[in-house]
């Protein structure tokens, strides 16, 4: 593969049912092609969307009706996440008599000869010769951005002393409670953090916190001379990461964890109630790499080489399009 030409696509579309995770994921890699590409969105409707991903698509939907998310022409690259819009990848590729090459972000239970290309996390169980497999998630926080936003850090920020700790915070979750007590303790800890460490902490929240979190965590921030975004445009989130000393994140949100490896920084983990096998082999796995540790615990300042799927995806992505171009001796060398 990495022989190969490099081809530089010149359409690309990007597919999903406009979950806010999977949008993340496939337009950070998508982005890194180097190339232009367009958001497509799916939304199909009972019984259909109850089939997916092993039924038929939405008629509805289909390239040759009015307002079609996928109406040709066809791109030379797709890149789908999400259960819905696996079906409507399939579609894309057999319409297109197989001339756009095709990306799957995560599992899409269908088995590995659903696209051209798929991606998994380690975490994942799915495996084939056309299965990318990495450390974490995909995202659009690049290292080169992180070094933007560390050079024009605002006076907010550069006001804190050291060290300075970014803390994310997820909340209820399909696999995780935070409950009363996992708040307080959560609370607490983050207190004890900056006693003993002398920590300034930068807290971010998300449309999953509890409110009574919320509220602890506004609380703290305001008698302790914080830093807590509450939701107002701009999200601080990049600038937090590109100017932390060490992360505090809960383990209710894979994403988060992934995007506070692009830092280099030791990143302390919170379990609140649950849990789900996956999760524990995606921080296990992170654990023997040297990037997790444990919340509360010591705070860590050790550093590890970043870890970032995102340009990985996006260079296999290339590689195999340059060869899949290459073997297509119908398709024109762009």
């Amino acid at each position: 593969m990495q022989n190969q030409p490099r081809l530089t696509p010149h359409s690309v579309w990007v597919l999903t049912d406009g979950k806010a995770g999977d949008l993340v994921q496939c337009t950070g890699v998508a982005a890194a092609l180097g190339c232009a590409f367009e958001t497509r969105r799916i939304a199909p409707k009972p019984p259909f969307s109850w089939w997916l991903p092993f039924g038929p698509t939405d008629p509805r939907e289909w390239e040759s009706r009015p307002d079609s998310p996928i109406a040709p022409p066809w791109p030379d690259i797709a890149i789908a996440s999400g259960r819905r819009a696996a079906a409507y990848l399939r579609r894309i590729k057999r319409r297109s008599s197989g001339k756009t090459f095709t990306v799957f972000l995560k599992d899409p239970r269908t088995g590995p000869k659903s696209a051209d290309l798929i991606w998994v996390p380690e975490h994942d169980k799915l495996r084939g010769p056309n299965v990318l497999v990495t450390p974490t998630s995909p995202h659009k926080l690049s290292r080169a951005r992180l070094d933007d936003l560390r050079s024009d850090t605002g006076a907010e920020i550069l006001k804190l002393t050291a060290p300075r700790v970014a803390v994310l915070i997820g909340g209820d979750s399909r696999h995780h409670t935070f409950t009363e007590a996992d708040q307080n303790r959560l609370l607490n800890a983050l207190r004890e953090l900056a006693r003993t460490e002398g920590a300034s902490l930068m807290i971010t929240g998300s449309r999953r916190t509890p409110a009574g979190l919320a509220y602890g965590l506004a609380g703290l921030a305001k008698t302790g001379g914080h830093l807590y975004w509450t939701g107002e445009a701009p999200n601080p989130l990049g600038a937090y990461l590109a100017n932390a000393d060490a992360v505090v994140a809960t383990a209710d949100s894979t994403n988060m964890i992934g995007e506070a490896a692009v830092t280099g920084k030791p990143v302390h983990v919170f379990h609140p109630s649950g849990g789900h096998a996956k999760i524990t082999r995606f921080l296990d796995n992170l654990q023997r790499l040297g990037v997790v540790h444990p919340f509360p615990g010591p705070l860590k300042t050790t550093t590890y080489e970043p870890i970032d799927a995102t340009p990985v995806i996006a260079r296999r992505i290339l590689d195999d399009y340059a060869a899949f171009r290459q073997r297509d001796t119908k398709a024109p060398v762009g």
